[in-house]
């Protein structure tokens, strides 16, 4: 199967992901463009990976709103947003969870920065990451926690798969130079 997009022609298999067929695409690698996406947010509107063009971005994917880990992600891009923000990035969260979620997920734990709802997985296929993972030694389908730094015109910069939900805003910090 071709997914052609506006920027990009990704060639993916189809599988069968939960009751529903998706298309498991490549990962990302330095100077690809990044896939675009219109989604909605938690705030009752959309957000555009056009609408950042010029701004460094940060997009992170992450499988659940209000899970441990991820509250921990969360939290930890929150709590460093006013620095990452000085450098000249915007921070983005992605997971497939509905907006409504999304809202009381910013709302519970004072998210600041924008998270988007990709119910149907097609933004998280085209960024390779949602697929197959380990989990408790198991094979499943899902989110994979990914993280993305997107430079000013749109090109992946870094493509980081598998990170760990804790330590790893601290870790990104230091790779972009900024501690």
């Amino acid at each position: 199967m071709v997914i052609i997009t506006r920027r990009r022609v990704v060639t993916a298999a189809l599988r069968h992901c939960g009751g529903i067929v998706c298309a498991m695409t490549d990962r990302l690698n330095p100077g690809d463009p990044a896939p675009e996406f219109t989604l909605p947010t938690d705030s009752d509107g959309t957000l555009s990976l056009a609408d950042l063009r010029g701004r460094k971005v940060i997009l992170y994917a992450y499988p659940a709103a209000m899970t441990p880990g991820c509250t921990k992600q969360a939290c930890d891009f929150r709590d460093s947003l006013a620095s990452l923000q000085a450098a000249g990035y915007e921070v983005v969260g992605i997971s497939p969870d509905k907006p409504q979620k999304l809202a009381k997920f910013r709302d519970r734990d004072a998210i600041t920065f924008p998270l988007v709802a990709d119910t149907d997985k097609v933004v998280l296929n085209a960024y390779g990451a949602y697929g197959e993972k380990q989990m408790y030694g198991r094979t499943v389908t899902g989110v994979i926690r990914s993280t993305f730094v997107i430079d000013e015109d749109g090109k992946i910069e870094r493509a980081l798969y598998n990170v760990r939900a804790t330590g790893h805003v601290a870790k990104l910090r230091r790779d972009l130079g900024l501690d």
